[in-house]
């Protein structure tokens, strides 16, 4: 990728008027994503069946004709789907040179066991040359996510420490890393929770370098406007919004009151999507969701 593609890609998630759409369900996480789809698992044979379903349906969203940068300014992408094609073109290529839209790539290799109240990622092997292959590819920015289960200062300070160290890994191949510290929604200490995670990330942002450069990656918290000050720090490129098993309506109503906040939803952005749709329903349906996600990405 040009520098100047990368300084263009840069500006555009700086001050974008859009949301992030994520679509890296990952091999654990593919059979919900596609019954949710329609798509049972009797209705395939194997992983590489699984996989080959779950490409088709990130073919047809991301050529889907309201999957353009009008309202959509990024993309996570699983590291299949970056190896991939679609008509004929890398993904990433095809997002950036034909849609407009900044590629990423989930890095994580699932979750560790709790601990603390939380999980840690697990160990991501391989991950230099994944950064270098990312690069490759013309990919922007990676994703990498955790969970946090209850309000435990100890297990809070680790996930960020983690979060931290390889988000700087990232840095070091050239690319802008998406911390994901997930606030799981249905913690009976979710509002402790956010506020211990807020602080944690507040003083690793402080330890980074004025060339190290994130975003993150946060549950919408129950505080309105609780992450304002992580969203202006020098070192913080955009804070965007898991949707986190919220509805799409509900998703969007309560991002719609954090105005620092875009959206980097999956399941809510394909809410509602079939396999057995004409084109024409599934566009509708698509079409729908972006504009919902969109105007609360934006109300701010």
């Amino acid at each position: 990728m040009a520098s100047n593609d990368f300084d263009k890609q840069l500006q555009q998630m700086r001050t974008g008027k859009g949301f992030i759409a994520a679509l890296d369900q990952s091999g654990g996480s593919t059979p919900k994503a596609l019954r949710l789809y329609g798509v049972t698992e009797d209705q395939y044979d194997g992983e590489e069946a699984m996989f080959a379903e779950i490409h088709a349906m990130r073919s047809r969203i991301i050529t889907a004709p309201d999957f353009t940068s009008d309202k959509v300014i990024g993309a996570i992408l699983f590291e299949r789907t970056m190896r991939g094609k679609i008509e004929g073109k890398p993904v990433a290529q095809l997002l950036w040179e034909d849609r407009g839209i900044v590629p990423f790539l989930k890095i994580d290799k699932g979750l560790a066991d709790k601990e603390n109240g939380v999980q840690l990622m697990k160990p991501i092997g391989g991950l230099e040359q994944l950064l270098a292959d990312a690069k490759g590819f013309g990919i922007f920015g990676t994703k990498e996510r955790s969970v946090i289960h209850e309000a435990n200062e100890a297990g809070i300070e680790a996930v960020v420490a983690q979060q931290f160290e390889v988000g700087r890994a990232v840095v070091a191949a050239g690319l802008v890393p998406i911390l994901e510290p997930e606030v799981d929604i249905h913690s009976e200490t979710k509002a402790e929770a956010e506020e211990m995670l807020r602080e944690a990330i507040s003083r690793h942002l402080d330890t980074l370098s004025d060339d190290q450069t994130v975003m993150l990656k946060l549950t919408i918290p129950n505080i309105e406007g609780l992450y304002d000050g992580l969203a202006d720090h020098p070192r913080v490129l955009r804070v965007v919004a898991l949707s986190g098993g919220y509805s799409t309506d509900e998703a969007c109503e309560k991002l719609a009151r954090q105005g620092k906040m875009i959206a980097s939803f999956s399941r809510a952005l394909t809410e509602g999507l079939s396999k057995q749709q004409s084109d024409d329903e599934f566009n509708a349906a698509l079409g729908a969701n972006i504009d919902k996600i969109h105007a609360a990405s934006v109300a701010g």
